[in-house]
């Protein structure tokens, strides 16, 4: 088994309601290569995915978004989901880690409906990047140049359009990673 990710350490951040596959194929690609993952949200014990408009499994949370040390990250993984997308572009913690990490120009990378929260903190702003296509005008209200490609990597932003591109978007990751 290849292990390029050995003592690397990846934080996915989340909130009820994410995409469930948008955290479970990215985290399961990142601990095959090694990395160390972890789940960030805004409470502590558990939260819940859902697959599209349905409740599925409950994910232990290892820290909140107020408790993480940030300098233990190698990289940020925003999973989409309406419900946790929408949520969580309002929460300080949350948008205080994103802010943070994309300064300390590390991997910052985000599927799908996930962009809502680089929306509400200016990170989109002169970003090449893709996202789901109903976010399209959001991103370039923002600032963004929105293009419709499978995965999209503009500096240390990666960011891929919905779960059919989970393979590609891994490959990306890893690769930011391991460099």
């Amino acid at each position: 088994m290849s292990t390029p990710l050995n003592g690397k350490r990846v934080a996915f951040l989340v909130t009820d309601g994410f995409e469930q596959v948008e955290l479970t194929g990215p985290r399961d690609a990142l601990i095959e290569s090694g990395a160390v993952v972890d789940i960030l949200a805004d409470k502590e014990g558990t939260v819940r995915g859902w697959n599209h408009d349905k409740p599925a499994d409950a994910f232990e949370v290892d820290a909140t978004f107020d408790s993480a040390h940030l300098d233990l990250y190698d990289a940020i993984v925003l999973p989409g989901g309406v419900q946790n997308s929408d949520t969580i572009r309002l929460i300080p913690g949350a948008q205080k880690l994103v802010k943070s990490h994309h300064s300390a120009g590390k991997p910052l990378a985000v599927i799908c409906h996930g962009a809502w929260l680089l929306v509400s903190t200016g990170l989109t702003q002169g970003k090449r990047m893709t996202s789901y296509k109903t976010l399209q005008d959001d991103i370039r209200n923002a600032g963004g140049n929105w293009v419709d490609e499978q995965v999209v990597v503009d500096g240390n932003l990666i960011s891929s359009r919905q779960p059919d591109d989970i393979p590609a978007f891994n490959e990306q990751l890893i690769k930011a990673l391991a460099s």
